[in-house]
């Protein structure tokens, strides 16, 4: 007898099979048994758009998971791709399943932008499927087929884009939930851009629409566009971290001085730090919690560690903190996320926040703050 719709559905959410609604009736994963003459066969996954999400593939997702996975995290800084840092996720993903996610809130957005997909199956891999959501709102992160699809996943990448929209769309919800069992499932998981700045325990939540500069940050901490979050992925490593990315380029170490300040102060203690990752870099955490840079990185990554509390950290005041240490991690350093201490360290150094301003070492400097945004900046 022919199996009920009820249970070819729940046959394929088993398997993690994404098909559209219609063609759920009847359909067999891979390794199932043979489909009869009188049964429907099974559909092939296959690029569509629903009201909520668009979904892509590529490779083919109802073939087995990768028989091991391997604990790991990919911090990239947006700005450019670096290779070695996605064959890491695939590495580490045994070659089995992965999963990109997006999300946007602009309906003229190109879903297939980056092709992610298709570079992890003909390029970064070999693996066995490659499968990307576009989030349009947060409707799609209750949907059974979009759960499917993480809960089959072995490695999942976080793309760029505008991490306001990941915090709305995904606190809360059985998407938020997925992400932190994937992690706790010893499987790899990666983002770039906005998906870095949502990797540590806390992150910059850009709510505001904008994106805080270091210059506002330092002069007003508590500067409405400093939007902070503290408590939505908890990866290994990064439980008492937030993150940040383009951070040479966009001289963004002012305002993550900024957000380790707060941070501290709402917890009453000085162990939250922040790790900025330069543009077209990469730093690569293992199983074990040490870190280096990925093959082919072109900046840096940047520890910042304060040791005593912010001397002045008030709503409209400007920020005087004292001995913020400001660790380089470059091609030869390793950073150990356990206790925070780099080995063979690029350049290290310590910056004191006096009522807004600062004097830096000339490494320091022209990453702090600027004064001026490029008009065609992303």
């Amino acid at each position: 007898m022919p199996p009920s719709k009820e249970a070819a559905k729940m046959h394929i959410a088993r398997c993690g099979l994404f098909l559209p609604a219609l063609a759920l009736v009847g359909a067999f994963c891979f390794g199932a048994a043979p489909v009869r003459a009188d049964e429907v066969a099974p559909a092939t996954p296959h690029d569509y758009r629903d009201a909520n999400f668009d979904y892509f593939v590529a490779g083919d997702p109802r073939t087995p998971r990768a028989a091991h996975t391997t604990s790991g995290l990919a911090l990239m800084g947006g700005g450019g791709s670096v290779d070695s840092a996605f064959e890491f996720i695939a590495r580490n993903a045994g070659g089995g399943h992965i999963v990109i996610l997006r999300a946007t809130a602009d309906p003229a957005f190109d879903a297939s932008d980056g092709d992610y997909g298709q570079s992890f199956v003909g390029k970064w891999g070999p693996v066995a499927s490659a499968e990307t959501i576009v989030f349009r709102n947060r409707e799609a992160a209750s949907d059974a087929r979009v759960l499917a699809v993480l809960h089959g996943a072995d490695g999942i990448y976080l793309a760029g884009g505008d991490q306001s929209n990941y915090i709305r769309y995904w606190k809360g919800t059985p998407v938020q939930d997925a992400l932190n069992a994937h992690v706790r499932q010893h499987r790899p998981l990666g983002g770039s851009s906005a998906g870095l700045a949502i990797l540590g325990r806390y992150s910059y939540t850009a709510f505001d629409g904008g994106s805080m500069e270091s210059k506002l940050a330092l002069a007003d901490p508590f500067n409405s566009g400093v939007t902070l979050e503290s408590d939505f992925l908890h990866c290994p490593g990064l439980d008492q971290v937030i993150t940040d990315s383009h951070f040479s380029a966009r001289s963004r170490l002012g305002r993550l001085i900024t957000f380790v300040a707060r941070l501290n102060a709402d917890a009453h203690a000085t162990r939250v730090s922040g790790i900025g990752i330069d543009e077209k870099t990469a730093l690569l955490i293992d199983d074990k919690g040490s870190g280096h840079l990925a093959e082919g990185s072109a900046g840096s990554a940047w520890l910042v560690r304060q040791s005593q509390p912010a001397k002045t950290l008030s709503k409209g005041q400007p920020l005087i903190v004292e001995n913020v240490q400001v660790t380089r991690i470059d091609g030869r350093s390793t950073i150990d996320l356990k206790t925070n201490q780099v080995t063979r360290p690029g350049a290290s150094g310590a910056i004191a926040i006096h009522a807004g301003q600062a004097s830096p070492p000339p490494l320091l400097q022209k990453i702090l703050l600027r004064d001026v945004v490029p008009p065609d900046e992303p």
